[in-house]
């Protein structure tokens, strides 16, 4: 696959930014000395982490060449690092490991929580942050429009649930506080949902495709969105964008 587009990630920068933030502020630790920051991107989430914690060691991981460099350029004093999240593994025990949008790109979380668990001290947190619009239209779409082209499924798979989680990580030792929230986000027009969703779940879909393919495919997914995204009295589009919240600290 291609790599990220940070330009294009950042287009909606503060959207993005809000549930990190959201996520950030029930994280109930103090003292924090060493952090990772899986699937950090271009560092928008990072800031955060450093803007609280100035003195720990931040490490942001991601597997994209182009984020990283976005995120050391606004982020010297952090420490970044290509790697994937699924065999990451800290070179000494955590307070925080943090994971905005990124842990819904990693599959098996039966056996990634449990993982990433295993790399906190006592009383470490994992605090994730995971889109679950698996079933919006956004991305019903996605799948319909490539079933009617006969491409094949390139999409990531549903979230577990949350009482999946809650299971997970209990059984894996941990205090957990779960819960979901919809954000609807202003949209100008159906051209903006497609501009938001290209830079992260549409990015499957359209990697394989000539650029004919490319634009047909596109064509038909505006046409959907135009159907399933009614028009408000002064012309938005409220997109609604459901997402699951965890804090999870380790007890022992």
């Amino acid at each position: 696959m291609a790599d990220w587009n940070p330009s294009l990630y950042l287009q909606y920068a503060s959207e993005r930014s809000r549930p990190a933030a959201e996520l950030l502020s029930r994280v109930a630790l103090e003292n924090v000395r060493s952090i990772a920051d899986l699937g950090c991107g271009p560092g928008n989430s990072t800031s955060l982490l450093h803007a609280r914690w100035p003195s720990a060691r931040i490490t942001g991981v991601d597997t994209s060449p182009a984020m990283l460099n976005e995120a050391r350029k606004i982020l010297p004093d952090c420490h970044f690092m290509q790697a994937d999240i699924s065999t990451f593994q800290a070179e000494q025990p955590l307070d925080l490991l943090y994971a905005n949008a990124s842990l819904q790109w990693v599959p098996d979380h039966y056996e990634l929580f449990p993982h990433l668990v295993s790399q906190l001290n006592r009383n470490g947190v994992l605090a994730v942050q995971m889109p679950d619009n698996w079933l919006e239209p956004t991305h019903v779409l996605m799948r319909e429009v490539a079933y009617e082209h006969g491409y094949p499924d390139r999409g990531r798979a549903p979230l577990p649930g949350v009482h999946a989680y809650f299971d997970i990580l209990t059984d894996a030792g941990c205090d957990v506080d779960i819960w979901r929230t919809t954000y609807y986000h202003i949209m100008d027009s159906h051209q903006s949902i497609i501009d938001w969703v290209s830079s992260t779940g549409l990015r499957p879909w359209l990697q394989d495709l000539s650029e004919s393919e490319q634009r047909n495919y596109l064509a038909r997914y505006h046409e959907l969105l135009q159907e399933q995204y009614p028009l408000q009295e002064n012309g938005k589009i409220l997109l609604a964008f459901p997402r699951v919240f965890i804090v999870a600290r380790r007890d022992f």
